[in-house]
């Protein structure tokens, strides 16, 4: 009989705040973050103008992802985030200062959704997409969508996925878990992103479940795997039941009984290992 974690709502509150203070401390000290520390947050968008069609037409440069006007926008990396209203061309635009030196800013908004210095970690939504032509914020944009670039600490803009490694898609990697069964850092941020995508989590993609990251995981099992419980971010055997339920469509063939073990979190991990949560 494997065994289920033991969390209550008091460790997950206490982890909580401990991966927040780790997360403080971090950005809060210039110079600590490395390409490692980012991931792009749009990797699951197709590309509609890529870096070399920007600068080919005189532009700085850019990244443009499509997608649906209020499409909430996760930070790439952790940092103090500025809101710009008035930013020209670029309508209204949201800068993240990043504790390396380098800034992301996110273009053609149709709204911010955190005050100017708020202090962010990687995920967590900063803004709203816009771009549709003429409307409050999208600047010079003729249709909607994201446009992503980077500042290098001399103030030149940058590629951001040439800063995340080769020029790829960055996205989240892979989790082992899907291996050895040990649910760990990468797997939590597969799930953070899963219920980023699925169920409304607005929250960091920190690699540390506190109580949105459950509840959110509660109200996708739900709706979708026969959990009849409170969404209030404290999982208990119902709630792995659930998981269970959902990891049997993943190639678990254990029993339903909410005690989560290696071959439980194998079945969650072959779902959240799925491309589309890269």
């Amino acid at each position: 009989m494997s065994s289920r974690p033991q969390l209550s709502r008091r460790n997950l509150l206490r982890g909580s705040a401990v991966a927040l203070g780790a997360g403080l401390s971090g950005v809060a000290l210039a110079g600590t973050a490395s390409a490692s520390d980012f991931y792009n947050p749009f990797a699951g968008y197709p590309i509609s103008d890529g870096w070399a069609e920007h600068v080919a037409r005189g532009s700085l440069g850019g990244i443009d992802y499509p997608m649906s006007v209020g499409t909430t926008l996760p930070a790439c990396g952790g940092g103090t985030v500025t809101n710009n209203p008035n930013n020209g061309t670029g309508g209204y635009t949201v800068t993240i200062a990043h504790p390396n030196g380098y800034r992301s800013q996110y273009l053609h908004l149709s709204g911010f959704l955190l005050a100017n210095g708020t202090v962010v970690s990687a995920g967590a939504a900063v803004g709203l997409s816009g771009g549709a032509a003429g409307a409050p914020g999208s600047g010079s944009s003729t249709g909607p969508h994201c446009h992503w670039h980077m500042i290098n600490p001399s103030g030149t803009r940058i590629n951001p996925l040439e800063f995340l490694g080769g020029g790829g898609g960055g996205g989240l990697p892979k989790t082992s878990t899907e291996q050895d069964g040990i649910p760990g850092p990468i797997f939590w941020k597969r799930v953070q992103n899963w219920v980023r995508i699925d169920a409304g989590y607005t929250g960091p993609i920190d690699g540390a479940p506190g109580p949105n990251t459950y509840a959110a995981m509660q109200r996708y099992l739900a709706a979708h795997h026969g959990y009849g419980g409170p969404a209030d971010g404290d999982p208990g055997p119902n709630t792995y039941a659930a998981l269970q339920r959902l990891a049997a469509q993943h190639g678990y063939t254990g029993p339903i009984d909410g005690e989560m073990g290696p071959n439980s979190w194998r079945g969650v991990a072959r779902f959240v290992n799925q491309n589309r949560f890269d």
